[in-house]
C-alpha cells in the first residue's frame, strides 16, 4: 500500500504519539490519536488538494528497553486511511500491518 505520509509512532506509557518533521499527534487511544492527527494535517494545510490521506506509522522499538523487544510482537506497523473533509472527522482504518 502506498502511503501519502509516514510518520514515527511511539508509546511513552500513557499516550500513543506520532512524530513527524511538521508536526506531532497524541492520543490516549489509537482512534484519539488519528482524530488528533487529522486535526493536525487540517491545521498544517499539508494535504489540501486531497479529501484522503494515508498514513503509515511506523512503530519506533526504540522506546521499548532491549531486553524486552523479543517479548514485543504486540506492538507494530500500521497504515490508516484519514477522511479530511468530513466534518466529524471520521477516520477509517484500513489495516495494520505486523512487523
Amino acid at each position: 500500500m502506498k502511503a501519502d505520509l509516514e510518520v514515527r509512532l511511539v508509546h511513552d506509557g500513557v499516550n500513543w504519539i506520532a512524530y513527524h518533521q511538521s508536526f506531532e499527534a497524541c492520543g490516549q487511544t489509537l482512534r484519539e490519536l488519528d482524530q488528533e492527527l487529522t486535526r493536525c494535517l487540517l491545521d498544517r494545510q499539508l494535504f489540501p488538494e486531497n479529501i484522503h490521506v494515508t498514513v503509515f506509522m511506523v512503530f519506533d522499538y526504540n522506546c521499548i528497553p532491549t531486553w524486552i523487544r523479543q517479548y514485543a510482537s504486540h506492538y507494530f506497523n500500521r497504515y490508516i486511511r484519514l477522511d479530511l473533509k468530513s466534518p466529524i472527522l471520521k477516520v477509517q482504518q484500513t489495516g495494520a500491518e505486523n512487523k
